[in-house]
């Protein structure tokens, strides 16, 4: 019964420390993730920007961050000649941290399996490496800006 019990902590533990930001949007520019606070406080380099609400409501274009859509999704154009903000791709992260560069990466809750994808820098805020799924993890919090 102990074995039981144990095993279901851990299992709990783990979920819960997975779970989805409710506070947090994110936007995408250029093929890049970042939040959509990181980006209202750059308003000088926006062009324009579109909401969707749904996953169902994605352009094919933004198809494959459908599961980041849960609470809308932002597509930002950015001028021309002022896309000069950091990136890194999650494979980079992965081996920055001496993880195999196709494990996945959670970012607030939200994982994120396609490790080419790339992420702004800075929305990195606080990184932890963890077990999930029985795999190193990165999990990272995002430092958005409001």
């Amino acid at each position: 019964m102990k074995k039981i019990l144990y095993s279901f902590l851990i299992l709990s533990s783990a979920a819960l420390s997975a779970q989805k930001s409710s506070s947090v949007k994110f936007a995408v520019a250029n093929d890049v993730v970042g939040t959509v606070g990181m980006f209202n406080a750059r308003k000088a380099i926006v062009q324009s920007s579109s909401v969707y609400k749904s996953p169902a409501g994605l352009p094919q274009g933004l198809k494959k961050y459908s599961f980041l859509a849960d609470r809308g999704l932002t597509e930002v154009k950015i001028k021309n000649g002022l896309d000069g903000l950091d990136r890194i791709s999650l494979a980079q992260l992965n081996s920055q941290y001496g993880i195999p560069e196709s494990n996945p990466v959670l970012i607030e809750g939200y994982e994120f399996t396609d490790t080419s994808l790339k992420i702004y820098g800075d929305i990195i805020g606080a990184t932890e490496v963890k077990d999930y799924n029985g795999k190193k993890t990165v999990f990272l919090t995002v430092n958005d800006i409001k």
